[in-house]
C-alpha cells in the first residue's frame, strides 16, 4: 500500500481537487483506492456526497478495527471514503496527549493494506503536529502549486521544515495547479522553476471550470467531464506520478 498526501501550508492551491481526482483515476485504472478526508471542513467528503462522520476526534484514531468500521463506499467502483469528522478541528489537541503522535496516523493506516492499493489523505493546510503526523504516515508528499510568488514562497517554508524536522525517506512531488496560461506571471514561473527544483512534475493542471464544477456536480471531473483539459490533466498527472516512483 502507497500512501499520498496531498498538501500545502497554503490553502486554495487545489489539495482537495488533487486527492479526489487522482484517487479516481487510481480507481478507474483497477487499482483499489482509498480516500481519507482529514480536512473538518469536508470538501472531499462532500465531491463524493457522503456526509461527515459523527464522535470523537480520537475515535478513528485509537483502538483496533474501527477505521475499517468508518469507511464509506463511493458511487466510483474501487473507490472508498474515511469521511471527514468536524471534531478533526481538536486533532491537534488530541495528539498532544498521545504516545509518539508523530506515528498515530501511520498506526492506524497500517491494516488497511490489506484492502488497498493506494491510500490518499487531504490534509488541512495547517503546519502542526496532525501535520507531522501526516508527515510520518504518508510515502509520498503530493504538493499543489500555484504559479505565483505566495505560494512558492509557502513551497520554499515547507521545505526548510521537511528539511530540518520531515521523516527520512519521504517523496516529495510538487506540480503547477490552477495554472492559467496567459498570465505572463504564472507561464515565467513555470518555465524556471523546473529546472531549480527536480521534484516539480511536467504535467500542470489548468485552471478550468470543469474543476470548479466539481461543487454542483459532486463528483470527480473525470466522471462528468472525461474529454475535458482537466480530466486528461489528472490523469497525465496519475501516470506521471506512477513513472517517478517507479523503480528504475
Amino acid at each position: 500500500m502507497t500512501v499520498f498526501a496531498t498538501y500545502n501550508i497554503k490553502g486554495g492551491v487545489g489539495k482537495t481537487a488533487a486527492a479526489v481526482n487522482l484517487a479516481y483515476c487510481a480507481a478507474q485504472a483497477g487499482h483499489r483506492s482509498l480516500v481519507w478526508d482529514l480536512d473538518p471542513q469536508g470538501a472531499a467528503s462532500f465531491y463524493f456526497r457522503v456526509p461527515p462522520a459523527s464522535g470523537s476526534t480520537r475515535q478513528p484514531l485509537k483502538g483496533k478495527g474501527e477505521l475499517e468500521n468508518l469507511v464509506r463506499g463511493t458511487a466510483f467502483p474501487g473507490l472508498d471514503l474515511l469521511p471527514t469528522n468536524f471534531a478533526f478541528r481538536h486533532l491537534d489537541v488530541w495528539l498532544e496527549a498521545a504516545k509518539k503522535p508523530e506515528a498515530r496516523l501511520g498506526k492506524r493506516l497500517k491494516p488497511l493494506s490489506r484492502d488497498y492499493e493506494y491510500v490518499f489523505l487531504d490534509c488541512p493546510p495547517t503546519l502542526s503536529l496532525a501535520a507531522e503526523s501526516v508527515f510520518h504516515a504518508a510515502d509520498v508528499l503530493l504538493i499543489p502549486l500555484i504559479p505565483t510568488t505566495l505560494s512558492l514562497r509557502a513551497f520554499e517554508q515547507l521545505q526548510v521544515f521537511l528539511a530540518e524536522q520531515g521523516p527520512r525517506g519521504l517523496r516529495r512531488l510538487a506540480f503547477f495547479s490552477m495554472a492559467d496560461r496567459r498570465k505572463k506571471l504564472h507561464l515565467d514561473i513555470m518555465a524556471a522553476l523546473p529546472g531549480e527544483r527536480p521534484e516539480i512534475l511536467g504535467t500542470v493542471i489548468p485552471q478550468a471550470s470543469e474543476v470548479e464544477r466539481m461543487g454542483p456536480e459532486q463528483a470527480p471531473v473525470g466522471s462528468f467531464a472525461a474529454t475535458s483539459k482537466a480530466a486528461r490533466a489528472y490523469r497525465d498527472l496519475w501516470q506521471e506520478i506512477r513513472q517517478r516512483l517507479s523503480p528504475g
